[in-house]
């Protein structure tokens, strides 16, 4: 049975980037959806994942409006106007990874404690969107090694929560989701506008699968397609 309600209240966090914009626009639109709402830097209150303390208090306010029965984080970053993936070992260097991190890991994982207490405990979702390059398994280029690192961190911070939830929430589903890639300006130094899909594609494929996931998924990470991905 989908753990996803109709009609369900949603929540994106994120919705100023590309995948936030076209989530947005997917839910406004959706029949089951009975109201969606946006967080980002821009939004009254912020979110700024280099102020931790925002994502608390961004939380706090919105819990008046809780219970939601959808929460998707899109928030994330490969590179910024300073620095590009690493393609070597030489190219490492402190300030990136701690970017990379605070961006990927430790802002994902504070949203995870903060808004999770925001799900509604009959029948909700969470997702966090990752990539298949933070598959450890999967890894078989190199290379990206802030990027792949900070993922593989946010993957079992989700996992860890996962089982948690599955205590206290057990009729929350949390899930890591691979977009693939999307045009769109994270993957728009990597040839994204030539092999990337629009996110209105991506994030239509996306809703797919979390409209059908069920309780035993929660803990997972998939595709956009549906398809399960190794740690």
């Amino acid at each position: 049975m989908a753990t996803l309600s109709k009609p369900f209240r949603a929540l994106v966090v994120g919705c100023s980037g590309t995948i936030g914009t076209a989530f947005m626009d997917l839910l406004e639109q959706h029949p089951d959806c009975s109201a969606v709402t946006g967080l980002s830097r821009q939004t009254h209150p912020p979110i700024d994942y280099f102020d931790p303390a925002s994502i608390e208090s961004s939380a706090l306010s919105l819990a008046t409006q809780a219970p939601f029965q959808l929460i998707i984080n899109t928030i994330g970053a490969l590179h910024s106007d300073s620095f590009m993936p690493e393609k070597r070992l030489d190219d490492l260097n402190a300030e990136q990874l701690h970017q990379m991190m605070q961006i990927n890991a430790i802002g994902p994982a504070l949203t995870l404690r903060h808004f999770s207490k925001l799900l509604d405990p009959q029948h909700s979702v969470m997702v966090t969107l990752s990539a298949k390059v933070g598959s450890i398994e999967d890894n078989r280029l190199g290379g990206w090694y802030s990027y792949r690192a900070s993922k593989a961190a946010l993957n079992m911070l989700l996992k860890t929560a996962a089982i948690e939830l599955d205590r206290t929430k057990p009729n929350a589903v949390l899930i890591a989701l691979h977009p693939g890639t999307v045009n769109s300006d994270l993957s728009k130094p990597f040839r994204g506008q030539q092999i990337g899909r629009p996110a209105s594609d991506a994030v239509a494929d996306m809703f797919k699968v979390i409209d059908g996931l069920t309780k035993e998924d929660s803990g997972s990470f998939l595709t956009y397609s549906g398809e399960k991905l190794p740690w």
